[in-house]
């Protein structure tokens, strides 16, 4: 018996129905590919955003150390001035006090019997 024209054999039918089941089973592993790879795309994507917050906190801290720097840097300047300073300010009373300054000076109690002082007098 053989089929007429616009009907399909029984052996043609099968042979659609697997081309069928298997371009169905290639679709679905093609959505499960897209499905996994769109999952991928979201995992890249949060970790876009976690570097992006790095980012900015890094950025943040630079700036701070920035800061202290120019603080630290001005905060130097100002102890080269005061230093300065006090480094004329301290020649300045060494040259009053003379080159002989660690000579002991003897300064002497008056006495009501005596006038002159005695060593016993000084040494008190």
């Amino acid at each position: 018996m053989e089929a007429s024209p616009g009907w399909c054999s029984r052996q043609e039918v099968l042979q659609l129905d697997n081309e069928i089941v298997f371009n169905e089973a290639i679709i679905e592993e093609r959505e499960q590919g897209i499905q996994e790879i769109q999952q991928q795309i979201g995992e890249v994507n949060e970790i876009f955003k976690d570097l992006a917050v790095l980012v900015h906190d890094q950025g943040a801290m630079i700036d701070d150390i920035n800061s202290n720097i120019e603080n630290s840097e001005a905060a130097t300047a100002q102890a080269r001035t005061q230093l300065s300073k006090a480094s004329k300010t301290q020649k300045s009373n060494s040259s009053l006090v003379g080159p002989n300054f660690d000579t002991p000076i003897l300064i002497s109690k008056p006495t009501m019997h005596n006038s002159t002082p005695t060593t016993s007098d000084v040494t008190q």
